[in-house]
């Protein structure tokens, strides 16, 4: 009796461990909230992930933050590589309670925070990419990972943002995001938020890519209309 008893426990323990480890798992993908006129959107994969809250009407850029994370199963840290109000909070830490399912995830924030899954998208470009250097690819010099200095694009089911940063004063430069397609050698934005320029909000910008290795070759014409030719390198 005692030994099946002792048993029992086992499985149990077991069976809660595993639990914490399913909760701990966050499905990788998009998360968007649904509160009436501000939106939260969450970006997570491959142990990184971004966090941006902007207004939707009138369009108007509020804060990002990401950085590298664990999470197990009650709280994500997030070591973070960027905080757009880093000069207000000093933020280069951040734990934040959570609640996860296989369709939403709830931040415990100043309320609580529930964002809904998006549905996948898988397309060309996928992934988070670093700004290398200016093209053509002629041999010059490029900014890498461990350069301080940081432009990262994050391209996940459909959506995209880009964040220019510097990891060792935290001084944040600016960031944009929204929507995006890439087909056959085209790459399209749509901007749903912009924190340098809330009038830039509902702008689309077509350019051309091609994949060579680890490199993505960004060209077409800049917002001023001029030539533009950009060499981003995958990170993950």
């Amino acid at each position: 009796m005692k030994h099946k008893k002792y048993i029992e426990k086992i499985h149990f323990a077991i069976f809660a461990l595993l639990v914490t480890l399913a909760n701990a798992q966050i499905s990788s993908g998009v998360y968007l909230s649904n509160e009436e006129n501000i939106r939260h959107e969450l970006k997570i994969d491959k142990g990184y992930l971004t966090h941006t809250i902007y207004k939707t009407n009138p369009a108007e850029f509020v804060k990002t933050l990401g950085g590298f994370y664990t999470a197990d199963g009650y709280n994500i840290k997030i070591n973070l590589e960027f905080n757009s109000d880093f000069e207000k909070d000093s933020l280069k830490v951040m734990e934040i309670p959570y609640s996860f399912n296989a369709n939403n995830i709830t931040f415990q924030l100043e309320k609580a925070v529930t964002l809904e899954k998006k549905q996948p998208i898988e397309q060309d470009l996928d992934g988070q990419w670093l700004f290398a250097t200016r093209g053509p690819d002629t041999g010059q010099e490029r900014r890498g990972e461990e350069n301080p200095r940081k432009t990262l694009k994050f391209l996940l089911d459909g959506r995209f943002q880009w964040i220019a940063y510097q990891t060792e004063t935290m001084q944040f430069s600016g960031t944009g995001g929204g929507s995006f397609t890439s087909k056959d050698g085209v790459y399209t934005e749509n901007i749903e938020f912009f924190s340098r320029d809330n009038n830039r909000v509902g702008a689309s910008l077509e350019f051309n890519y091609e994949l060579k290795g680890d490199d993505w070759h960004h060209t077409g014409q800049n917002s001023r209309g001029e030539p533009m030719y950009e060499i981003w390198s995958k990170r993950n």
